[in-house]
């Protein structure tokens, strides 16, 4: 038989495949038990011009195939699809969504809710029986292949899956009893209740007859249904035993190869040391991923290049180096440890790293009961279902700088650019913890862990934040709840920048300005933040440096929509010089790696490794602290050899709070998300969360919102040309013409040449700063004194 395979991209692919016509045959399998097929019409999308068309669906032995009409179904196959490796996803009411994560996806609509409903419990069903089948062929495949040992532990396995699906008829016939039950007792509820309403005379014995034959039945089922529960309980019980056994045995050969594997590390460091006549490394050799000008310049070099060759999705990323346990000897109590730290040359003149107080600090804010002041809201309305013909609206921006694309609401979240940047806040604990910190070097771990945590937010936020207008602010005031208030402003339009301020009691200052440089190129949206953040802690006078890594949207035009976070890292602390370099790995369908993993090292100003870092962004970090380094035998991809770090065993420094309920429908904000446009009384008229646009947004009215979009975009070129012609009466022709030369170039340059807007900004003024050398917008003050005094009277009229 012909069966013809739409090909259709979804999740992250490593490019774009073009369709294509696969011919197979269709497999032969035996008429199928009663309730293994389902049929019925569906919706299928089948491209931009024709949409959804009316195809014949037909589900049968975990393959899910579909036709034009019932009458091709003796002669041709349009697609067909394995569901033992597909995954199904449901978009709304009636769409949802097959795909095997590879080339064939199937975007579905039923007629109706509950008709979906049905769909996915016949897919979901069929695909968990079709991944037990596959599971069982692959297992028997697998023992057949030798020759002598293969016989004893296939007989062992057989006589397992003979047992499993004795266990499985017996799960069914309890599901059908079940069923049965619901039934009969159903028909015997409505018999009871006709018999109630049902006067003394003849009718009484034919009712009487009907109870009594409905009580029968449901006697004979239930006992049905007792009886299937104690063949269970009994198979289940007599095998046990044998299960547990089969168990341990398993964990102990782990545990034996797990010994095994670490003599054997332990053998070849030793190995390693011998050769080289020394026991530990230099300190300048410790880390060769970190070097001070030689790997900086290569790093440079290497971002220069073209920002196609950025993501390889063909080849597996190489990590830098490797961690193995440490020697035993290191495993003592704290006295001892304190005593090996000195010997390694820890830190010159502070205290040595308490793990146990690394990992859980006992002054914590966290371990503190905080009364919040107000109740904040937990809930938002509902994002509206909406459809959108998104090709119409993209196919004219390829290639343009992403500001100047004018985009509907429909791509939009109902929150700012300012207060996307707010959210960086949104574990403000681990600058709290920082703080507290004794130890330059554990403090660099919890600040390495913040500049992480700031991106868990992200990872279903595929919604583009408002481009807040020019002298737009947003303020962010919990100081009487967590101890910090910020403060941010746009302070330019071309290129979009904006500068952030947030101070705590607590004793940390976090101030940053950030301009967007992003291009559109078909299959992905690129952003690249530029600019640079600092954090300064009050008692010890460290100040910590680092910048952003780039940002990436998949699947734009077609298929389901990704983002990924991938480049480096580098914190910087400037009074010490100890550094943290924290590597992004970008997603690589090939890679055995976790996805979205972020590994980092912490080393002190001479280049000696202290702490290895490691997690993923979309979840949490953990730190593993170094006892010893050496080179080891196995080259990197650059032809290096990798550093091998013996450490002492990973605990937690940060960890992803859950989403609050029904975020999926919310935009998948956090719980510091759904209240940063909520209303408050005594904000500037400056304030994000006065925009109409927004507000009407998150409303659901998004006819609305875009009309008021279209209006507040045109007052602000109205009042960017009037800037303009101001600046031209008192500028010279050479100014201006390099004024336009900046504008045309939104890149790094432009930023750190000067913002042309020819604007002043509220409550920041532009410095050169003495860390970085950046020219960079700083908090001149005056805000919170104005919102005291209510005195606004300064505040351009924007909205």
């Amino acid at each position: 038989m012909m069966c013809r395979r739409g090909t259709k991209q979804i999740g992250p692919p490593s490019d774009t495949v073009k369709p294509r016509a696969v011919v197979m045959s269709e497999p032969k399998a035996p008429i199928p038990a009663p309730g293994d097929t389902y049929k019925g019409w569906l919706f299928k999308w089948t491209n931009y011009i024709k949409g959804y068309q009316r195809r014949w669906f037909v589900l049968s032995n975990g393959l899910l195939s579909y036709y034009r009409t019932q009458a091709e179904m003796g002669h041709t196959c349009r697609g067909t699809i394995n569901l033992a490796t597909a995954n199904i996803a449901v978009e709304d009411s009636c769409n949802f969504v097959i795909s095997n994560g590879g080339t064939q996806t199937y975007h579905l609509k039923a007629s109706s809710e509950v008709e979906r409903q049905r769909w996915i419990t016949a897919l979901e069903l069929a695909k968990a029986k079709a991944f037990r089948m596959q599971a069982e062929s692959d297992d028997s495949g697998d023992e057949s292949s030798p020759p002598a040992s293969g016989q004893g532990g296939g007989s062992r396995n057989s006589e397992v899956q003979s047992t499993l699906r004795t266990l499985g008829s017996k799960v069914e016939d309890l599901s059908t009893c079940n069923d049965l039950i619901a039934k009969h007792g159903s028909a015997l509820q409505r018999s009871l209740s006709e018999l109630e309403g049902v006067r003394l005379e003849g009718q009484t014995s034919e009712k009487i007859r009907q109870v009594t034959e409905r009580a029968t039945l449901f006697r004979i089922t239930s006992n049905a249904m007792i009886n299937a529960c104690r063949d269970f309980l009994a198979l289940a019980q007599a095998h046990s035993k044998r299960w547990q056994k089969a168990l341990q045995a398993e964990r102990e050969q782990r545990v034996r190869l797990e010994e095994t594997l670490e003599q054997l590390a332990k053998q070849h460091n030793h190995l390693e040391r011998a050769f080289r006549g020394a026991t530990v490394l230099p300190p300048s050799q410790s880390n060769p991923a970190i070097d001070s000008k030689g790997s900086a310049a290569s790093k440079g070099d290497a971002s220069d290049e073209d920002e196609e060759n950025e993501f390889f999705d063909a080849c597996e990323d190489v990590q830098e180096f490797i961690t193995v346990p440490a020697d035993p000897k290191y495993h003592r109590s704290g006295s001892n440890v304190s005593g090996i730290s000195s010997e390694l040359g820890m830190d010159d003149g502070t205290t040595s790293l308490d793990e146990q107080s690394l990992a859980s600090n006992p002054e914590s804010p966290q371990s503190q009961e905080v009364v919040p002041v107000r109740k904040r809201r937990t809930r938002i309305p509902d994002k509206p279902n909406y459809s959108l013909n998104l090709w119409s609206i993209m196919k004219n921006c390829i290639g343009k700088e992403l500001s100047k694309i004018p985009m509907p609401v429909n791509f939009n979240e109902p929150l700012s650019m300012l207060q996307r940047l707010s959210e960086d806040l949104e574990y403000y604990e681990l600058l709290d913890r920082a703080a507290k910190c004794q130890n330059s070097l554990e403090q660099m771990c919890y600040v390495a862990a913040f500049t992480v945590s700031s991106y868990s937010t992200t990872v279903h936020r595929t919604g583009k934040p408002f481009n807040p207008l020019l002298g737009e602010t947003f303020e962010l005031d919990r100081l009487q709840e967590s101890g910090y208030r910020s403060l941010c402003e746009q302070v330019s339009h071309h290129p979009p920048a904006a500068a952030h301020h947030a101070i705590s009691e607590r004793g940390w200052t976090l101030r940053q300005e950030i301009a967007l440089a992003s291009k559109f190129r078909g299959k992905y949206l690129s952003i690249m933040p530029l600019g640079s953040i600092h954090c300064i802690f009050e008692k010890s006078n460290n100040h910590y440096t680092w910048k952003k890594v780039t940002t990436t949207v998949h699947n734009i035009i077609v298929g389901k929509l990704w983002i990924d976070q991938s480049g480096e890292i580098d914190v910087v602390n400037h009074r010490t010089g100890d550094r943290c370099h924290l590597k992004f790995a970008p997603y690589s369908y090939f890679s055995r790696d976790v996805a979205r993993k972020v590994t980092g090292v912490v080393t002190d100003k001479d280049g000696k490794a202290h702490y290895v870092l490691s997690g993923t962004w979309d979840e949490k970090m953990e730190y593993s602290r170094v006892m010893q380094s050496s080179r080891g035998g196995e080259n990197g991809a650059d032809g290096r050899q990798k550093t091998v770090y013996q450490t002492l065993k990973a605990k937690e420094l940060w960890r992803k709070t859950p989403l609050p309920d029904g975020a999926e429908n919310m935009y998948y904000f956090s719980t510091l998300a759904l209240t940063l446009n909520e209303p408050e009384e005594g904000i500037a008229p400056t304030d994000s969360r006065r925009r109409p646009d927004q507000r009407l947004m998150e409303q659901g009215r998004w006819e609305e919102a875009n009309a008021e979009k279209q209006r507040l975009e045109e007052k602000q070129r109205t009042a960017r040309r009037e800037r303009e012609r101001e600046a031209n009466r008192t500028s010279s022709p050479t100014e201006e013409a390099e004024e336009v030369e900046i504008a045309s170039e939104p890149s790094e340059t432009t930023y750190k040449s000067g913002h042309p807007d020819n604007y002043r900004a509220m409550w920041f003024e532009r410095h050169v700063d003495p860390a970085t050398g950046e020219p960079t917008h700083i908090y001149r003050g005056g805000y919170w004194e104005a919102k005291e005094q209510g005195n606004w009277d300064s505040c351009p009229d924007i909205f």
